[in-house]
């Protein structure tokens, strides 16, 4: 999830859930309200009972008239019941019907004096009055039927206004987030165009002295100093590699004249054939390191030509030829592949053929005849280069190691190398958006594998 989403999202669900507490606690005290004012309407009735009961003189006979002509027509289903002094029921609003009440009301009037609940429908209101010596019990219950309707028109109000709110919230929230974080994205942008090739490249920062207009400064003198450090490091390869190239080519061809020009004993020609090995190996890795620093992964693809994969292996196996004059290989196509197969792909030769100088190396290194078998297979996706070769393998426990830089296995123990070859034969491999895996599918048989995307 993007930045601007996450912090719109967050926001959101901020502002949403402080607006809904706050229109919880509206409803909450309106309800209070609500109940306050009805409860208001109970007492000035009961007032208005115990009243008529004080003035009346024979309150049985007077009664339904008096509460036939003053109903209260805003207590809506109103229904009151009068208990004497010994709790029994003296009178009842309640005509033609059977009257039930909780005798634990009236127990609970002795200690309260008046009573008021709203937890049932209709709400009750109950008092115990002192009238003209004597105590009554009076009880009314009655229906909010306006407050009720109010608060359901109340809760549909919040509600939608909460949804609707919420939306607005979240839009907005997306909307502004996206016009202040612009400028970030404009930055990134600016960012990810910056390779190895444009470390020159200085980001526009804006006059505001804004977190974003710091931001960039401070990334433009990060650039600079890269670009110090890396172009270092690159003169420092190309020029090493270039001065290097020259005295390994005396010394290879000074080696090559002292082996065919004299004669020399068996001991001291196989240590100068082993010396001259050294030199062709230690001339590979220079040329390799030379060409890596020519490019990167960024700018490969510019450069891309057509090449065929087999034209590369046989040149890579004449290459070595010069270093182990011995080595065999046997080079297969598979059948399914044979008759429409290309064999081309996208890339840069002068790489290529390091790729497979090296894997071809390492099969006349480790091997125990100095011979490789090529396999390769071609399909609507894929071409895949197979190279086996018979000998000590890598146990699994270094395989994941294998392609790092200086990573040499149990199998190269009093073999000479440098641990680079497989690290360069990867990063080659990544410019060309292939990969490559080490697998061992049987005792003494090493196999690795190249795949091309086409």
């Amino acid at each position: 999830m993007s930045l601007k989403r996450k912090i719109a999202l967050t926001l959101s669900i901020t502002f949403s859930i402080l607006l809904g507490i706050v229109m919880v606690i509206i409803y909450i005290l309106f309800n209070d309200f609500r109940r306050g004012e009805f409860k208001e309407r109970f007492v000035q009735r009961l007032e208005f009972t115990s009243h008529f009961i004080l003035k009346s003189k024979d309150f049985e006979e007077e009664a339904p008239v008096f509460f036939n002509e003053n109903s209260d027509n805003v207590l809506l289903n109103e229904k009151i019941l009068i208990f004497n002094a010994q709790k029994q029921l003296i009178y009842s609003t309640l005509k033609d019907q059977k009257v039930t009440w909780d005798p634990k009301l009236l127990a609970e009037l002795d200690e309260k004096k008046s009573v008021y609940t709203d937890k049932t429908v209709p709400e009750i209101y109950a008092a115990k009055r002192l009238i003209n010596g004597e105590n009554y019990y009076i009880l009314t219950s009655a229906k909010d039927s306006t407050g009720m309707s109010k608060m359901a028109y109340l809760k549909y109000l919040l509600i939608t206004a909460y949804i609707t709110s919420t939306l607005l919230i979240g839009f907005f929230s997306y909307y502004f987030m996206g016009k202040f974080l612009h400028p970030l994205e404009q930055l990134n942008q600016e960012v990810s165009e910056i390779t190895a090739h444009k470390l020159n490249t200085q980001l526009p920062v804006k006059d505001a002295k804004d977190e974003i207009s710091i931001l960039a400064q401070s990334f433009n003198t990060m650039i600079i100093r890269l670009n110090d450090v890396f172009q270092s490091q690159k003169d420092f390869t190309s020029s090493a590699s270039h001065e290097i190239r020259t005295p390994i080519t005396r010394i290879a061809f000074q080696i090559e004249n002292l082996i065919k020009l004299e004669e020399h004993s068996p001991t001291t020609l196989l240590g100068l054939q082993q010396m001259l090995r050294d030199v062709y190996l230690l001339s590979d890795l220079t040329n390799s390191l030379l060409l890596l620093t020519k490019f990167d992964k960024e700018n490969i693809q510019t450069i891309y030509e057509e090449v065929r994969v087999d034209e590369v292996i046989f040149e890579s196996f004449d290459r070595l030829k010069k270093s182990f004059p011995k080595l065999k290989m046997d080079f297969n196509i598979s059948a399914k592949s044979t008759e429409e197969a290309l064999l081309t792909i996208g890339g840069v030769q002068s790489l290529l053929v390091i790729v497979f100088v090296n894997l071809l190396k390492n099969a006349a290194i480790y091997s125990d005849n100095e011979e490789v078998n090529i396999l390769l297979d071609e399909d609507n996706s894929n071409i895949t280069i197979d190279v086996i070769s018979f000998g000590n393998t890598i146990p699994e426990k270094e395989q994941s190691r294998l392609f790092d830089a200086f990573t040499r296995g149990n199998n190269s123990q009093n073999i000479s190398g440098s641990g680079l070859g497989l690290r360069i034969v990867k990063r080659i491999l990544e410019y060309h958006g292939a990969n490559i895996l080490y697998s061992s599918p049987s005792e003494k048989l090493n196999k690795f594998t190249v795949i091309f995307t086409k």
